[in-house]
């Protein structure tokens, strides 16, 4: 790449190719970089290989062209954990040292997708309906306060290299929202924390040289980005939008479509054929909230996303810094 753009005129766009791990975060990523376009920069958003059907992050890092990631080509991928692993492990030291992969910092897509202030968007678009009927902001900020504590755990656990004393998998069966009713959501709440109190007070009894170091920890993930108030942002992506927040979306969206079909039956009155030609309408007009959220993008207030946007910008101003260097280079050499 970086020869083929030296072989471009200096008036055309040079082209960074941006490697990602599947499908679904292309048009992610799209979104993002299409910020930092101008009339000399444009992104190229691929996954990263055209011989075989490979994905994932580890390939969108270390395939072939991918080993050579530098000015012209890129990485991003999600931080998973290897984010708040800050290097412990050998994918997070990876991620962190290299320079040009950039990371969400957050989970995954899907936790900036699940951005609790945009949920309500996420409906309107699903049902174009824009009565406010659930507050996600407080349920998401209540979950996470219910999980704090027991995320700090399995960081700690997991910085250790102990992930068979505490897998991913057993947090996100004990942080499952069970039967959520859009009503009494404290109702579901109070069963996680349940689950979670059992598990610490677990911990605390058998992982007794933990004791006196979740408080430091917790110390540093604050400088990291973690709070009490946004965990969620932090656990597995598709968890959060499959076992939390579509338990909250899918029913919020069920009584404001419900809703929007008995005005239009109101407002017909009588006359059934404009009834049955409106109902289709709507039906024609509305979207599966699933589908909805995936497309979201109204997350680009969120603090920690403002650190992903900040992290690209270092990219191309490095590109640029390096650009300009070559050329007092040549014409150091010229003269």
């Amino acid at each position: 790449m970086e020869a083929a753009n030296k072989l471009r005129p200096k008036s055309k766009k040079r082209k960074i190719v941006a490697y990602v791990e599947s499908y679904d975060d292309i048009f992610f990523w799209r979104d993002v970089l299409s910020e930092f376009e101008d009339e000399s920069t444009e992104f190229e958003v691929m996954l990263p290989s055209k011989t075989n059907l490979n994905r994932g992050k580890k390939t969108a890092m270390m395939n072939k062209l991918g080993e050579n990631l530098g000015n012209w080509m890129i990485a991003c991928v999600d931080a998973d954990l290897d984010y708040l692993l800050q290097g412990h492990t050998p994918n997070s030291m990876k991620m962190l040292e290299n320079p040009y992969v950039i990371h969400t910092y957050v989970y995954a897509i899907e936790n900036l997708q699940c951005y609790a202030p945009s949920l309500h968007n996420v409906c309107v678009m699903s049902t174009l309906n824009d009565r406010n009927i659930f507050n996600f902001e407080g349920y998401l900020k209540m979950y996470s306060e219910v999980i704090y504590e027991l995320f700090v755990w399995l960081i700690w656990m997991h910085r250790k290299g102990r992930f068979s004393e505490f897998p991913l998998s057993n947090f996100n069966n004990i942080v499952t929202i069970d039967q959520l009713n859009i009503y009494k959501p404290a109702e579901a709440l109070e069963k996680v924390r349940k689950n979670t109190n059992r598990k610490v007070a677990w911990l605390q009894h058998n992982v007794t040289d933990a004791k006196g170091k979740l408080s430091p920890l917790k110390a540093e993930l604050a400088t990291l980005g973690l709070r009490p108030d946004n965990t969620y942002l932090f656990i597995q992506g598709h968890h959060l939008m499959e076992n939390v927040v579509d338990s909250a979306l899918e029913p919020v969206c069920t009584i404001l479509r419900r809703e929007r079909e008995k005005e239009i039956k109101r407002l017909s009155g009588s006359n059934t054929k404009q009834m049955d030609n409106e109902l289709a309408c709507y039906s024609h007009s509305q979207c599966q909230p699933n589908m909805m959220i995936r497309r979201n993008t109204q997350f680009k207030d969120c603090d920690i996303y403002q650190m992903l946007r900040a992290n690209v910008k270092r990219v191309v101003e490095r590109k640029e810094d390096i650009e300009e260097k070559g050329e007092d280079t040549k014409e150091k050499s010229e003269a």
